[in-house]
């Protein structure tokens, strides 16, 4: 009896470890990017569409810079796959695993899906395209998205 109790927490412990790690929030980093001029261009952006991922700008622009993405991009996929929040289900505003992910809030959905982006063995050391191709192969997607990016700022640099 006495080993099979260890043996069943470790069990526990293990399953319920998962599940632990998708709650933790990010910290916020308004803060961090008030004086950044993206921050004012996606803000605007956002606002002009009436969107609900502008309290969000931030975030986009933190965990783009956190994984070296074009910092126009998950704002852009967003919106192309949710309406930057009006229609995603269950946090998640990218439409991933075709809408069926759920995340414990959109700002974690935020930093999950551009980790993914950046760093997952499908993804990464692809450029913009590459991206964009194998996120939703349909031959119009990478062209949507790649608008968006330009009515967002017309080059990633400001």
């Amino acid at each position: 009896m006495k080993k099979i109790l260890p043996l069943a927490f470790t069990i526990a412990v293990t399953l319920a470890a998962p599940a632990m790690l998708t709650r933790i929030e990010p910290p916020t980093v308004q803060s961090e990017y008030k004086n950044d001029p993206r921050l004012e261009s996606l803000k605007r952006f956002f606002q002009a569409v009436d969107c609900p991922a502008f309290d969000l700008s931030a975030e986009f622009l933190k965990a783009a810079d956190s994984h070296k993405l074009d910092w126009r991009l998950l704002p852009s996929i967003s919106l192309v796959e949710s309406g930057g929040g009006r229609e995603g289900r269950n946090n998640n505003l990218f439409g991933w695993d075709a809408g069926k992910a759920a995340f414990a809030s959109k700002r974690a959905g935020i930093y999950d899906v551009a980790g993914r982006l950046a760093h997952s063995k499908l993804y990464r050391d692809k450029d913009v395209d590459g991206i964009l191709r194998l996120y939703n192969p349909s031959a119009d997607y990478a062209g949507i998205v790649k608008s968006v990016m330009r009515r967002i700022s017309p080059t990633e640099k400001l």
